[in-house]
C-alpha cells in the first residue's frame, strides 16, 4: 500500500478514535442527521474521503451524516451554504486546498473564511502527480517549463478549478 494511502488510514483511524471520545463526553449530539457538505463534484478526491468519513461518524455518533456533494466556484458555494445554515453543529464542510487559496484569488467573498467556519480538523493528505503525454519531449518540470516558454501560448493544461491544488 502506497505510503500516502498508510497516511490517510493511519489519519482517519484517528479521527474516528477522536470522535469516539466525543460522542462519549457529550451524547446528545447529533439529535438529528448531520449535514456533510463536501465541496468537489460527485466521484472526486475529496468526495471519496468524505463519504468514508461520513460513514465513520455516522456510525459511531449513531447518527447519519448525509454527504451533500456542492462543487463549483472553488469551493465558495459550498462554504457559503455551510456560513448560511444554522450555527448548530448539524452541518459541516469538507474543504480542499482552495478554501485557503479563495481570500488571496477574490476580492470580496460572500462569508468571513477566519470568522464564519471554525476548523476541526485535518482529515487527508493528497499528493499530485504531473504527466506529459509520453511523445511530449521533456523529462523534468524545468524541460516542461523551458518547452512551455519557447512554444508560448500552444500548451493546452487541465485544472479542476481556479486555485485548486491541480
Amino acid at each position: 500500500m502506497p505510503q500516502s494511502f498508510r497516511t490517510f488510514f493511519v489519519a482517519l483511524a484517528l479521527f474516528s478514535v477522536a470522535c469516539s471520545a466525543g460522542a462519549q463526553s457529550k451524547p446528545d449530539y447529533p439529535k438529528r442527521p448531520v449535514r456533510f457538505i463536501v465541496a468537489q463534484t460527485t466521484g472526486g478526491s475529496a468526495d471519496f474521503v468524505g463519504r468514508i468519513v461520513a460513514e465513520q461518524l455516522g456510525r459511531r455518533l449513531g447518527q447519519q451524516f448525509v454527504v451533500d456533494n456542492r462543487p463549483g466556484a472553488s469551493g465558495i458555494i459550498a462554504a457559503e451554504t455551510t456560513v448560511k445554515a444554522p450555527p448548530d453543529g448539524h452541518t459541516l464542510l469538507l474543504v480542499t486546498t482552495s478554501f485557503g487559496v479563495n481570500p488571496g484569488l477574490y476580492k470580496k467573498l460572500p462569508y468571513d473564511p477566519l470568522n464564519d467556519l471554525a476548523p476541526i480538523t485535518h482529515i487527508s493528505y493528497a499528493p499530485q502527480i504531473l504527466v506529459v503525454n509520453a511523445s511530449v519531449p521533456v523529462k523534468s518540470v524545468k524541460d516542461l517549463i523551458a518547452l512551455a516558454r519557447a512554444r508560448g501560448g500552444e500548451l493546452n493544461y487541465g485544472v479542476s478549478s481556479i486555485g485548486g491544488a491541480t
